[in-house]
Formats: C-alpha cells, structure tokens, sequence
C-alpha cells in the first residue's frame, strides 16, 4: 500500500506543475473551492513562481504531468460542472499524443506478448509509428498472409505507472470528498473510480477488440458506417491486430471536397450512427474525436480507437430519448416529470420549479435560426442549474454528454448549417413511438409475464430445497441459545465475576466427585 508521504509528495509536484501553465487559477477563485484547497493551491503557485495573470492552459498541464493525467483530463473534459466550463473546453483539445517508443522496444513486446518471434506474425512491421499515444502506439504492418493491417501495442510499462498514479488520484478524491459540501455533491470519488474503470478497460487491448466487434455486430444494419475487422489470432491483452483502413480523416474537409464526398450527408449520417448506438444499441463509441473517424473512397464512415466505450440500460436510454424530445418540443414539464422518475433530481425539489429551470435553458434557443443552436450550449445551461436543485452526477450521462459534443463538433465543420436537432428530432420521435407507444407496452408486458412464468419452475425446485419433505433422517431438536463468554454485550463487564465464580465452583465440585469416587 503507498503511503500517505508518497500520495501528498505526488500531489504537490502535479500541483507545482499545473500552475506553471496557470491552471490552478480557477481553484483558487471558485467560492465552492474547499479551504484547505484553496491555500494547497496558493502554496503551488507561490512554488510554482507564476502569478495569476495570463489564460489558463489546463491540457498543456495535464500533458506535461504524464499518461495518466493525459487520460484523467480527457475525463474531466466531460465534467464542466466540476472543473468549470472553460477548462472542460481546453481540455477537449488536449492532445493524446507522446513521443514514441523505440521500435525495438515495441518488436520485443510483441514476441514477449505471443511467446513467438515476430517473422512468424508478420512478414513486415513499419518501424515508424503511424501513432503515438499515452498507453499505446499504432504500426502498420502486413501478416505472414500477405493482409494489411494496424497492429497496436502498449507502452512498456505503462500499466505499472497508470497503476501508481490512479491510486494518488483515488486518496484524493476520498480526502476531498470528506471535505463535505459542493466536494461530495460532485462526486470526485466516482468520478475517479469510473476513470480507472475506462483505464483498466483500455490496458487490456482484448477488451478493445471485443468492443469493435460488438459494435460492429450493433451497427451492421446502418449503411454508410463501418468498424474495422479484428484479427483475433493476432491480438492478445497487450497487442491488437485490426484490419487497414485507407480513407481520408474527416477532418479534412479540403480533402473530402476534392475527392467529391457529399459533406451535408456525411454530417447528417454521423449523428444518426451515433443516435442509433446511443439509443437503440445502448453500447455506444464515446472518443468519436476527429482523429478516430475515417472516409473511404466510397463514401463510409469508418471509426477506429475503441479503448473508450460508453454504456446505457433500456430504462435510461428512455429517459433520455424523452428527455432530448421533450427539449425539442418544448415539453418542459415532462422533461421535469423524468428527472424525478430517474431519481437524478431529489424528491424534496418541486417538479414545477424545475420545469420553470429547464424552461430558462431551452427558450433563449428556440427562437433562434438553426445554425445559431448548440447542444453543447443546451448541456452547459442544464449543468449551470443543476447545484440549484441537487442534482448528483450521472457518469454514464456524462460519458455521453462529451461525445454529442464531439458528434456536433465534427458534424458542424463538415456542414456548418446542420442542427443536430433536426437530424435527431425524427429519429428519436421515431424511437419513442417504437419503443414507449402502446404496442411496445403490450409487447414489453406479454414478453415479461413469458419470461415470469418460464422462472416458475426453477423457482418452484428452490422451494423445494429450501423446505425437502419429510422423512429420511428425524430433524435435530431444536438446540437453545447459549451465550458465548467473548461475545461483547451491554452489561458483560459486570458478569465476569459470576462467570468466575461459577467456573471455580463447578471445578471444586468436580473434584469432590471424583476424590468421593477414589475413597470408595
């Protein structure tokens, strides 16, 4: 376990760092700001010798501390409610890149990883990176095959130094959250421990793969959006072997133009894939940044980097298709009704007055011409009002919340007079009437009672074991409760001198027995 010394050690270098780059600014201004970190974040800057002036360069920070804060900013870039809205947009931009690993480093882990030479995978590997990232660079290569592909693999070493740092991240967050007030409201604990969950998943490049694979067997019916293959015999938990992919990178709008790509409907079918995986599939792609998506020649979206992957239930995933309707048509009202279903909202809290809130949110846009509106300001005005009314936070919301920024990001420079409300509206009102209209109900309720009585008759063998008929052996008598000497109750320390008294008369008693016995 690391000590204490260790965790407090770490902190302060991390800190001194941040505010060279200025961005402990905020902690120190925020009135919410705890006391005591108020003056740790003082005391940083004073080491630091950086004054308060100047923009704040929160992903410049978290780049220059390491791996780990470069994966733990991306994750904050999702919570502007607990870093502020203007560091969670600077570290939207934050870089997940580092320099490169010797390629000899990379080769030797590979035929560590499979326990076999390299010539007997590939027949060639391109020693120069095509990425480089925190946890994992990327080569191209071609198998014994003669197929193209990109074969990933982790940094020497880096589950190991992930490991240390997430445990100094996890001490803080419970010492913040002891703090009480805004800290626990915000859940830092959570926040943290989701983060190592979404690391973990990412240091095991297995689990990568099946999450492509899932999400290729969810999208196969949409046309126009496609996942790379896996090849599984090539991939382990330290090397991922996928299928090639040439195409253009979709942020280059330039490029798209001048291979005659259609761009409004590249954009229009960029929204609908990710609305169709976060809706219907549940099982979502959650790092749609313009690095991970690709255009083929023919047109299809291809998306890459599955190290990140977002995950809702059925019943939430109806409360947020109401939700993004009800805002669409103005229903405040209901929107209020589901936060309080969901339990996002306490029920101490009046549903009228927070319909009141979401109105204040959702009428400034309504007016306004399609290319003015924004989900990402629509999300940031729902933060804005959720100290008001207690809200705690929701990850799984969140996780999905950064990713329809990035979806509008990417979909407004490909065409900028796209409104994902448009595009999103019919398709949800669609999968409302599908999903929560009458039929839906009556088959929801008849596959349920199915289900039920399917159940019947495991349940009736429980029964069964936990009352067997009778017969066979003679059930024990029932044997009385004997209080045990070190069972600690009210009133025991009063008793230990009868105990005594009474273990030496029964000892004294035996013995007279038993002389009794010898003399006769």
């Amino acid at each position: 376990m690391t000590r204490p010394a260790t965790h407090i050690w770490r902190l302060f270098w991390w800190g001194v760092t941040a505010a060279r780059h200025r961005a402990l600014v905020g902690i120190e201004v925020d009135p919410n700001t705890p006391v005591p970190v108020k003056r740790m974040a003082k005391a940083a800057r004073w080491l630091s010798l950086t004054g308060k002036s100047g923009e704040p360069d929160y992903a410049a920070a978290f780049q220059k501390i390491g791996p780990a804060a470069i994966k733990l900013g991306q994750s904050l870039a999702t919570r502007p409610d607990l870093v502020g809205e203007d560091a969670a947009r600077n570290l939207l931009s934050l870089q997940d890149s580092l320099p490169p690993v010797p390629f000899a480093a990379i080769e030797a882990e590979i035929a560590r990883s499979f326990d076999a030479p390299v010539a007997t995978l590939f027949s060639h590997i391109d020693p120069v990176p095509v990425g480089s990232a925190s946890i994992a660079q990327v080569h191209r290569a071609t198998t014994t095959e003669g197929r193209d592909v990109a074969v990933k693999v982790l940094r020497p070493g880096i589950r190991e130094r992930l490991a240390k740092d997430i445990a100094t991240y996890e001490w803080a967050a419970a010492h913040l959250e002891e703090l009480g007030g805004e800290a626990r409201r915000l859940r830092p604990a959570l926040t943290i421990a989701n983060f190592k969950r979404w690391t973990n998943r990412e240091l095991d490049l297995r689990r990568e793969a099946a999450s492509a694979s899932e999400l290729a067997e969810g999208m196969k019916g949409f046309e126009g959006y496609c996942i790379p293959s896996i090849d599984w015999d090539r991939t382990n938990g330290r090397v991922m072997t996928i299928e090639w992919i040439d195409g253009i990178k979709i942020s280059d709008v330039e490029a798209l133009k001048a291979a005659g790509h259609d761009l409004p409907s590249l954009a229009r079918r960029l929204v609908l894939a990710f609305l169709t995986q976060a809706i219907s599939a549940g099982f979502f792609h959650a790092d749609m940044h313009q690095g991970n998506l690709f255009v083929r020649p023919d047109g299809t979206i291809v998306a890459i980097d599955f190290g990140i992957m977002g995950r809702i239930d059925r019943r939430a995933r109806q409360w947020l298709a109401e939700i993004l309707y009800g805002l669409t048509t103005g229903n405040y009202r209901r929107v209020a009704e589901i936060h309080f279903e969901a339990q996002y909202v306490p029920s101490y809290h009046s549903v009228d007055e927070f319909a009141t809130a979401l109105r204040a949110v959702g009428e400034p846009m309504r007016g306004k011409p399609v290319s003015e509106l924004s989900v990402g300001q629509m999300l940031d005005g729902l933060f804005a009002i959720t100290r008001d009314f207690d809200m705690q936070t929701q990850p799984h919301l969140l996780l999905l919340q950064k990713t329809m920024v990035m979806v509008e990001g990417i979909a407004t420079q490909l065409h900028p007079q796209i409104n994902m409300w448009d595009v999103s509206a019919p398709y949800v009102k669609s999968w409302i009437r599908d999903e929560l209209g009458p039929e839906a109900a009556l088959a929801d309720r008849i596959r349920e009672d199915f289900h039920t009585l399917l159940r019947l008759p495991a349940l009736v063998r429980r029964l069964e074991d936990q009352f067997p008929p009778k017969g066979g052996a003679p059930e024990p008598p029932p044997l009385p409760e004997i209080e045990l000497v070190w069972e600690r109750r009210p009133g025991m320390g009063r008793r230990w001198l009868g105990y005594l008294g009474a273990a030496i008369a029964g000892g004294v008693l035996v013995w007279i027995a038993s002389v009794a016995g010898w003399l006769g």
